[in-house]
């Protein structure tokens, strides 16, 4: 019970701030819309799509799990921030829940990328997407695990470097494989068999994969429960790990 008001009490302050700043969600969203807009169109006939309808449940997926990625991994620059003005050393007098001190934060990372979300799928279905409320809804909960991850790794990185110089190289030196190598912008299906088998060992791709098959219908997809499992085994790691790193920064 405790665990679990000092969690909320966490995401309360942290949603509260974010509201106070609403700018940063459509900040967030304003260049995945801009790929829907300007680079969706041509996917048709470069994908051999039937109609746009099918081209846009091959790109907005990967868009989504693209938005989920990146959101998540830049979160740790708040996080020093706050670390700079004191924020996280004055918890150290407090009996609050060292691991309710990332998931608070977490949380509110969750929150801001389904309305993000939310707000790029309603354009897609402007543009003719279809997909069902029961498949969309799974497709979310893959990608706030995937948002719950990313976060937590972003802030336990942050709570190791303390630096926004030496976060700023490390993050997109792991973003740009994981893009380039999770088949977010056009399925793999297109790349040499090498690429495809090192594909394989990046866990994103199995999200990617798993979501296309959700906005396509195929829930008996065996890699939809794969790519959420996989998903989920290395969230509770990295919220584990973060937590770690939590509870010795305000030891």
């Amino acid at each position: 019970m405790k665990f679990a008001r000092d969690t909320w009490l966490i995401f309360e302050r942290q949603m509260l701030l974010l509201v106070r700043q609403p700018i940063w969600v459509f900040v967030g969203v304003f260049q995945p819309v801009m790929y829907l807009l300007l680079f969706a169109p041509l996917l048709k006939p470069a994908l051999n799509a039937p109609t746009q309808a099918d081209a846009y449940r091959i790109f907005v997926p990967g868009l989504l799990v693209l938005l989920a990625i990146f959101g998540g991994l830049f979160q740790g620059f708040g996080l020093i921030a706050e670390l700079r003005a004191g924020v996280i050393e004055r918890s150290r007098v407090t009996p609050i829940s060292r691991l309710a001190l990332l998931l608070g934060r977490s949380l509110r990372d969750v929150v801001s990328l389904i309305v993000q979300a939310v707000i790029i799928t309603l354009l897609a279905l402007l543009f003719g997407l279809t997909v069902f409320i029961g498949d969309l809804l799974l497709a979310y909960l893959m990608l706030a695990l995937i948002a719950l991850m990313t976060s937590a790794v972003s802030y336990g990185i942050a709570l190791m470097v303390k630096s926004e110089d030496a976060l700023a190289p490390l993050m997109n030196t792991i973003a740009q494989p994981v893009l380039l190598l999770s088949g977010i912008l056009l399925p793999l299906t297109f790349a040499p068999g090498w690429l495809q088998g090192v594909a394989d060992w990046n866990p994103f791709s199995w999200a990617v994969e798993g979501t296309r098959a959700l906005f396509a219908g195929d829930l008996g997809n065996d890699r939809v429960w794969q790519g959420l499992s996989i998903v989920a085994v290395l969230t509770a790691a990295a919220v584990a790990w973060a937590a770690r790193e939590f509870a010795r920064s305000v030891r």
